[in-house]
Order: structure tokens, then C-alpha cells, then sequence
């Protein structure tokens, strides 16, 4: 794919649901299950797959399991965009992005967390280095869960970047949204930067609303979210739902949905809980054998599992779960 496909495709808007990790009740990799959600995302309709990220628990970097997760999204799915998480400093995440590279992934989800105490001027330099290397999906994570605060000025400078391709946002913050889509407005590259929500608390807001600076107005265009790892059949129909202009409706489903998100990510103990959530509903649905992280110390937060059964009672036209039952049989085989 060429940089101008990878833009042409980003620009379009995709659902990008950010992989879980396949574990089995020994806490190793079960090849199986994770080649099973890679093609439960291709055939719900995903534009694309974040791998390595969050979601897929950064601990797989200390367990020898970063190359062969990599692997298996590229070799299950090779139609699928594929975006691996970067992290690290400068010599870490340059690494990354080369191993990632050599798997066929188009770009990098760059996290900024190991540069906490960063200048600005060595931040770009450290985003200027990975895009050296593959095409720049920019991410602006919330302080709650590791990011740090990142001012207009960076992204100002930022999107200036050549390879930059894309920005999620996912600050849970309309402040720092605002910055980022500023920035990119005012860069006059919107035509070549596709922005993405990763604010759980708002997704189908963010979606709808014009963000307008001067003559200029800019509009979110997809989503790479933890929150699209499940339900991913649904989140393809709601995506293409925001641009039909019943914004009442979208509205409405907003609601329901960031309700859903609450429960599932666990806000009420600080995202403790936000990965075994997202496992919770898939081992629900069998595409999981449990709900295992790699830290024995991770799992449900007190009250979470009856949240969830909650929002799974009051929201059912949120999931896809007759989906899942039709297809999962041919999943867990090939």
C-alpha cells in the first residue's frame, strides 16, 4: 500500500477496533482464539486492526509475544490495515516500528507515555525518528491511563510531520480534543490527516459534530477504540449510521453507549478493569476462553461483572451477538 492509499483509506473513516490478547488458562498465547477475533474483525466489516496496543497489554513486550501477535494479525487477515502500537523511547520505538515494518504493517501507533518528562523540541524529534521508519498514526492518551498532557504546540508542530498520517484522540477531554483538531485544521493538511476518536465517553458525538475553525471545518472521520474490539458488527453499522443525519438518534445511541463503555472499562475504579471488561463480553460470546491477562493482578474490579450484565440487559441493540453465534464455529476452525 502506498502512502497515498494508506491516507485515501484512513481518510474515508474506518472502524480500527484496538486486538485484545488470546489467553488460556496457563496465561499463554492462544493462537487460536487470537487468529479467531482477527477474523471476527475482518468479517464484521473493520477497515483495519491496532495490534500491540493497550488493549493487547503492553506486558507482551516482557513476554516474547510482540513478534509472533504481530504475526498472526498479518498472516490471518492480510487485506486488513494493520497498525501496530509503538512504544518506548526513541531506540525502542524506532525497533518497533522496524519489526513492524518487516510483518507489512502500514503504520504505528505512537505512544508518548516513556516521554513524560520530554521536552517538546525532543518529542519531535523522537515522533520524527519512528516516522522515519513507517507512516505516523499520532496519539493523545488520557493522563488517567499513562499519557501525559500535550499542548496545541506540539500538536501544531506534530502534524507538520511528512508521514504523519493520522491522529487518535482519546485525552476524554474536550479541551485536548479541540487542540488536536485545531491543530490539524490550522496546518491546512486536513486533506491528509484523518482524524480518529479514541474518546470512549463520547464516540458517536465526536463523530457528528463539525469542528469549524475560521473557513475552515473538519469533521472525525472513524474510530480506533478498545471499545470496537467487541460488538465490532454493530460499531461498522453505527459508524455508517452517523453519516446518514438523524443526529436525534445518534444522540440517543451516544448514551447508550458511553453507559456500556462506563461498564465495560470500568470508570468507576479508574479503568482498573477496562481490559478484562473488553474479555468479559468476548468470553461471553465464546471468542475467549476466559477472561485472563497476562498480570495475574488484572481482572473484573468489584460490581464490574454486574455493570456489565446491566448494560448488556438494558442495550442489547448495542451487540452482535446472533452475529457471533452464526460465524464462530468457522472462526475457531481455520
Amino acid at each position: 500500500m502506498t502512502n497515498a492509499e494508506l491516507r485515501t483509506a484512513l481518510l474515508e473513516g474506518l472502524v480500527i477496533p484496538a486486538h485484545p490478547l488470546a489467553l488460556n488458562a496457563s496465561r499463554k498465547l492462544d493462537e487460536r482464539r487470537q487468529r479467531a477475533l482477527t477474523s471476527y474483525y475482518r468479517d464484521s466489516g473493520a477497515g483495519g486492526v491496532a495490534v500491540a496496543v493497550h488493549t493487547t497489554q503492553f506486558a507482551i513486550r516482557d513476554q516474547g509475544l510482540l513478534e509472533p501477535v504481530l504475526a498472526l494479525a498479518a498472516d490471518t487477515a492480510p487485506n486488513l490495515l494493520r497498525i501496530a502500537g509503538v512504544v518506548g523511547r526513541t531506540a525502542q520505538a524506532v525497533k518497533e516500528a522496524e519489526l513492524a515494518a518487516r510483518h507489512g504493517y502500514q503504520a504505528v501507533l505512537l505512544s508518548l507515555a516513556a516521554l513524560k518528562d520530554a521536552s517538546l523540541d525532543e518529542m519531535i524529534d523522537h515522533c520524527k525518528a519512528v516516522a522515519g521508519v513507517l507512516p505516523v498514526f499520532g496519539f493523545y492518551l488520557q493522563p488517567a491511563v499513562g499519557g501525559r498532557i500535550l499542548p496545541y504546540a506540539f500538536w501544531r508542530r506534530f502534524v507538520e510531520i511528512d508521514n504523519v498520517v493520522a491522529v487518535k484522540m482519546a485525552p476524554f477531554n474536550r479541551y485536548q480534543t479541540i487542540d488536536v483538531v485545531r491543530a490539524v485544521a490550522e496546518s491546512g493538511r486536513a486533506d491528509q490527516i484523518a482524524l480518529y476518536t479514541g474518546n470512549d465517553d463520547n464516540i458517536l458525538l465526536d463523530l457528528i459534530t463539525p469542528f469549524s475553525f475560521g473557513d475552515t471545518t473538519v469533521h472525525i472521520v472513524g474510530g480506533l477504540l478498545g471499545q470496537w474490539a467487541v460488538w465490532t458488527k454493530r460499531a461498522v453499522e453505527l459508524l455508517e449510521q452517523t453519516r446518514l443525519g438523524d443526529s436525534d438518534e445518534i444522540l440517543r445511541l451516544n448514551i447508550h453507549l458511553t453507559d456500556a463503555n462506563g461498564a465495560l472499562f470500568d470508570v468507576a475504579n479508574h479503568f482498573h478493569g477496562c481490559i478484562a471488561g473488553i474479555h468479559e463480553i468476548l468470553r461471553r460470546q465464546g471468542l475467549l476462553e476466559g477472561i485472563w491477562c497476562l498480570d495475574p493482578n488484572e481482572g473484573l474490579s468489584p460490581g464490574q461483572m454486574e455493570e456489565i450484565d446491566r448494560v448488556c440487559r438494558a442495550y442489547p441493540h448495542l451487540t452482535d451477538d446472533a452475529f457471533v453465534k452464526e460465524n464462530l464455529d468457522r472462526w475457531l476452525k481455520a
